[in-house]
């Protein structure tokens, strides 16, 4: 059975790791607030596992093995994300300390139920993908809004930061995930945005266009 802060530890490694699957011992370490000899001595034991290759004094290689076992935990919290939002009409801005909690209930069996009442979603409230029973998850070919240009116009997909303040900031601006946004400015001195969004036109900042991902 895996441990609550092994689990932790496995969610940090899926959301810092690399295209060549890399993390370093300093990232985990700054992600999870914990002091650099508390993650040494948990990599070993991953190691240990079978999760990571371990060498001093260089980035850890997750293995393919380590990859489903962290993938697994992200389900269990993307699935009940879903779930709070989907069934028990939770705001997508209360779901992900609720989710925190959840995720480290250890039953497979609970999990698959859930996932075949919600029909089997490949994507969470906040546009992020659903990882299956084999950690795989679904391919999305985003783009930050700050990279787009003036007169794009795009698809609202997903977010990069799921924080209550963020995601009530998006509510009242109507910007639910699937709205249609419109570049009509970029402002030259701090590249915030002028677009429009459900027919209103709204300046949104360098900030806020950082942790927008959209399709064209």
């Amino acid at each position: 059975m895996i441990s609550l802060t092994e689990e932790n530890y496995l969610k940090a490694i899926f959301h810092l790791n690399d295209e060549e699957n890399l993390v370093t011992i300093n990232d985990l370490s700054k992600f999870l607030n914990v002091k650099m000899p508390s993650v040494n001595s948990m990599m070993k034991k991953f190691a240990e596992k079978k999760w990571i290759v371990y060498e001093s004094y260089k980035p850890l290689k997750i293995t393919d093995s380590g990859m489903k076992e962290a993938a697994l935990v992200v389900r269990k919290h993307r699935l009940t994300e879903m779930f709070l939002v989907e069934k028990m009409n939770f705001g997508w801005e209360n779901v992900h300390e609720i989710a925190e909690q959840l995720e480290h209930l250890q039953s497979e069996i609970f999990f698959d139920k859930m996932d075949e009442i919600l029909n089997y979603p490949k994507l969470d409230p906040h546009g992020e993908p659903i990882p299956d029973k084999d950690g795989c998850i679904i391919a999305q070919n985003l783009q930050k809004l700050s990279a787009c240009k003036t007169g794009d116009k795009v698809t609202f997909a997903s977010v990069t930061v799921s924080s209550h303040d963020f995601l009530n900031y998006l509510n009242d601006k109507n910007l639910v995930l699937g709205t249609s946004i419109e570049i009509l400015n970029i402002e030259k001195f701090d590249q915030s945005m002028s677009v429009r969004i459900n027919k209103k036109k709204e300046i949104l900042s360098k900030m806020v266009c950082e942790k927008l991902l959209v399709n064209k």
